[in-house]
């Protein structure tokens, strides 16, 4: 039995449960709504459980793995690799072993890998869709080195909704389903009145061990079988976004600051990590594979309180003493062309329109111990293009993100950038 075939009748294994289940709730729907919704959950995972593929030797299902994840190196054949990893629970096991994350392997696979900082030996390159109609946003992994491009993997997409006193992004990992009613909805982006400012907000904390609170109370219904009693779910700030006031247009192009509550400096130092996260979404892990292969939506209510903009403090580089200092990051300043008559950066051909959105971020030199001075120049690190963003054609821009980022906290920032700022411009 050739490697091919072998995945052609997982999948198909796989399509027929779905549809088996499918046929348990039209069944069950007549003999009562919750007593048959029981049973047919029983019954589903019974069948997936003593199916023929759950039963497999660990040394073959180990070696059927490895060989998938090699040979489907690159979207759409990767989708493969989640259908693995959703068969049963030995398939997931080992998909979350042979498997690496974004940092390691540059490759994103699963949902949980939109909130895992991305590659450090380089970029993960994706590009953004607006559409001004809809006020609408998508973010697309790139499946060629082309620029202007129709095709690609959707990652997320954020809706932008004016209000009074603030504009906010909400973001979701459904391209049609945009809303924090939706089990899709990740986080959100907040501004305040001018547009200078900016806070990021997750549901859920950065990691276990965050000194980071929930901006405001909570309240959410939800099936309780598909939520870990661990995981906290909230709307918690993770970094702040400031963009200096420059009104009179005499201090040039936009300045720019990030401050990354979530990343401690010491990320990209030699040796240094992000600490991890808990599951993307407070769903079964099965619906969480899917979900990065098809733009599918639950229907689960869902409500989270925001908080006020008010609550946003001034940006500090010092923490208080016993706290991890953020990573903070700012802008590279451009240099001025004597011949264009204009400030330029280096894209490396990533970007070809000239807008005041382009930008791209680098470590900011903190005044700490140890801090590089004017006789000993910065590490390698801090001089690495961490995230650059930049228009390529209408409505069309490319964002190119790498570790200790997140492709979900890369889509925010860039998401400031469409924000109106006339007292920085």
């Amino acid at each position: 039995m050739s490697f091919r075939s072998i995945v052609r009748d997982v999948r198909d294994s796989f399509g027929s449960l779905s549809r088996r289940s499918f046929d348990f709730r039209l069944t069950g729907h007549h003999g009562g709504k919750s007593h048959g919704s029981s049973n047919d959950l029983h019954d589903q995972n019974i069948v997936i459980q003593n199916s023929c593929w759950a039963s497999l030797p660990p040394e073959l299902l180990c070696d059927v793995i490895k060989r998938l994840e090699e040979s489907e190196s690159s979207w759409p054949a990767r989708k493969h690799v989640v259908a693995c990893a959703a068969v049963c629970r030995s398939w997931r096991a080992m998909c979350k072993e042979i498997v690496r994350s974004p940092e390691f392997c540059g490759k994103l696979t699963f949902p949980v890998s939109l909130k895992q900082p991305g590659a450090r030996d380089g970029t993960i390159q994706c590009f953004i869709k607006r559409d001004k109609s809809n006020l609408t946003y998508h973010l697309f992994l790139c499946l060629s080195p082309a620029l202007l491009v129709e095709n690609g993997k959707f990652l997320l997409s954020a809706k932008r909704t004016r209000r009074t006193t603030c504009t906010e992004y909400v973001i979701s990992m459904d391209a049609d389903n945009i809303s924090r009613s939706s089990s899709t909805y990740i986080g959100k982006l907040r501004s305040n009145f001018l547009g200078t400012k900016f806070i990021i907000y997750d549901t859920q904390p950065p990691h276990t061990s965050a000194n980071i609170t929930p901006s405001g109370c909570t309240s959410r219904r939800f099936y309780s079988k598909k939520v870990s009693p661990k995981v906290p779910i909230g709307s918690y700030n993770i970094a702040q976004i400031a963009y200096e006031l420059n009104v009179l247009g005499t201090r040039g192009p936009r300045r720019m600051h990030c401050i990354m509550h979530s990343i401690p400096a010491s990320s990209i130092d030699v040796g240094g990590s992000v600490p991890g996260q808990p599951e993307l979404l407070p769903r079964s892990l099965e619906d969480s594979f899917r979900s990065i292969s098809f733009s599918k939506s639950l229907d689960h209510s869902v409500d989270f309180s925001s908080a006020r903009f008010s609550e946003i403090g001034a940006l500090r580089e010092d923490d208080e003493d016993g706290k991890v200092r953020p990573l903070i990051l700012k802008n590279k300043p451009p240099r001025w062309h004597e011949q264009l008559q204009c400030w330029c950066l280096n894209f490396r051909g990533r970007v070809t329109v000239a807008s005041v959105k382009n930008f791209q971020l680098i470590a900011a030199t903190q005044p700490a111990a140890g801090a590089p001075t004017p006789s000993q120049p910065a590490p390698p690190e801090h001089d690495k293009i961490i995230l650059q963003f930049g228009k390529v054609g209408k409505d069309m821009f490319t964002m190119d993100y790498r570790y200790p980022l997140s492709a979900f906290q890369a889509f925010a920032i860039c998401l400031s950038s469409f924000d109106t700022k006339l007292a920085c411009e």
